[in-house]
């Protein structure tokens, strides 16, 4: 199964290449369980959308630990790099069809 996270928060479900696909609300990763199984598959640093206009406002390009990172991401998802898709412990950040076609 694969998940995408969605800005616009609408919930949906497609079938695409005989892989269920779920588009999931953002705010899915208010549970730091979550964050830390998609954390685990991309890194930290490849969720933060550095082109967010609450990047800058945050001072997130001025912030080295990566927990303090992690607590600003969680309560600001606007920071999100987004698509993030999941399949399993797998998870791609991005518009990558080209992965997402890979997996099953």
């Amino acid at each position: 199964m694969r998940l995408a996270l969605r800005r616009n928060g609408l919930y949906r479900s497609t079938s695409t290449q005989s892989v269920k696909q779920e588009s999931v609300d953002i705010f899915l990763f208010t549970e730091e369980r979550e964050l830390e199984s998609v954390k685990a598959a991309v890194g930290i640093t490849n969720l933060i959308n550095t082109k967010a206009k609450e990047y800058k406002k945050l001072n997130m390009d001025r912030i080295v630990s990566s927990k303090i990172r992690e607590e600003i991401l969680l309560n600001h998802p606007e920071l999100y790099k987004t698509p993030i898709v999941r399949n399993g412990k797998l998870a791609t950040v991005g518009y990558q069809p080209e992965i997402w076609n890979k997996w099953e």
